[in-house]
């Protein structure tokens, strides 16, 4: 009987249980529900080169470098990270602190709260790239300012709008 409401309903309302799983996709309703923050395109200019205009459905980051390093390969895959004659005796040294450990922050399938340890160590391990690769583009901060002079521009041209529709001119700031 509970199975055959259960079908009943679900036939009754094709739309809205499709609409509430994720990853299946809806005739339509993209088009009915805009997305609330727009694309970001992130792309490194050489030299003089122009930066792309962002558009109304697309903020665009723009970070820029020498023109010298136009047609070179990029820095984090010149050399190779795993070859022994680039990994100094610290490094070696830090590897053998993890042999053996167990537990509580260990990074280890067996214990309680190995998850602990897995996270920190996934995290040093990030952070030991990214000076590796001396990369200093920090494309978060690039993004929120883009997104904060785009919310200025919005806000701007709304305020243009309605003091056009009411005939007033804008108060001296």
């Amino acid at each position: 009987m509970r199975v055959t409401l259960f079908a009943l309903a679900l036939a009754a309302a094709p739309g809205s249980a499709l609409a509430q799983q994720p990853g299946v996709a809806v005739p339509g309703a993209e088009a009915a529900a805009p997305s609330a923050d727009p694309r970001v395109n992130q792309v490194i200019v050489y030299g003089d080169d122009p930066c792309p205009a962002s558009t109304n459905e697309e903020i665009t980051v723009c970070a820029r470098l020498p023109d010298s390093d136009r047609y070179r390969i990029p820095p984090n895959l010149r050399d190779n990270p795993n070859e022994p004659a680039s990994r100094s005796w610290a490094g070696r040294a830090m590897e053998l602190q993890y042999v053996g450990r167990s537990g509580t922050d260990s990074c280890s399938t067996a214990g309680a709260g190995g998850f602990t340890g897995c996270l920190s160590q996934m995290i040093n391990l990030a952070r030991a790239e990214r000076r590796a690769t001396g990369t200093d583009v920090n494309w978060t901060r690039m993004v929120e300012e883009a997104r904060a002079e785009r919310e200025a521009r919005l806000r701007a041209a709304t305020q243009e709008e309605e003091e056009d529709e009411r005939g007033q001119t804008p108060p001296p700031n």
